[in-house]
């Protein structure tokens, strides 16, 4: 018996969980628990700052996608292929390529699940305010915006000129 691989299907955009419930439904239905084995929509925690306010939230990962370990079949492409969402399976033309390991640890298994990612309301050009840490009440405009170090670095004014000072996401608000 083929091995079950993990598979990778663009849905249309907000159609990631319907998609979901879809295929596990034409699983039962059609009987095919022991070739599709696993439906996925990876979330992700992400503290969201607007307005100086943080809040925790659950985000899609890999938003208008959803990840599937099958046995690559006829039978089973097309109960996928043909779940209403679905636009295809991602590889060249309509041949699907499976995850290899590594793309499996990174993307499923969370290899990156340390790092929590805070999405930012401002912009380079946006004026913001220090509301905690060593420069908290300065004002500075934003210079970078480094999402990797979640970090932003603004300009401020000090001993008469202009100084760049790096500042975490957490530690700012913008100015409105």
């Amino acid at each position: 018996m083929a091995e079950a691989k993990w598979y990778v299907v663009h849905t249309y955009s907000g159609y990631e969980n319907k998609v979901k419930t879809n295929i596990e439904k034409a699983i039962e239905t059609q009987h095919l628990e022991e070739q599709i084995l696993d439906v996925r929509v990876p979330m992700v925690e992400v503290t969201e700052t607007k307005d100086g306010v943080k809040k925790q939230v659950s985000k899609k990962m890999y938003p208008g996608y959803v990840l599937i370990e099958m046995i690559m079949n006829d039978e089973t492409w097309y109960v996928v292929r043909n779940t209403r969402g679905v636009t295809g399976f991602v590889g060249p033309g309509s041949k699907p390529v499976p995850l290899s390991e590594a793309e499996v640890k990174a993307y499923l298994l969370g290899d990156n699940t340390e790092k929590v990612s805070v999405e930012v309301d401002f912009e380079v050009g946006d004026t913001l305010s220090v509301i905690d840490g060593t420069w908290k009440d300065t004002v500075g405009v934003v210079k970078s915006i480094n999402a990797k170090k979640q970090t932003v670095t603004i300009s401020v004014e000090m001993f008469g000129r202009e100084t760049p000072v790096e500042i975490d996401f957490t530690d700012v608000r913008k100015l409105d």
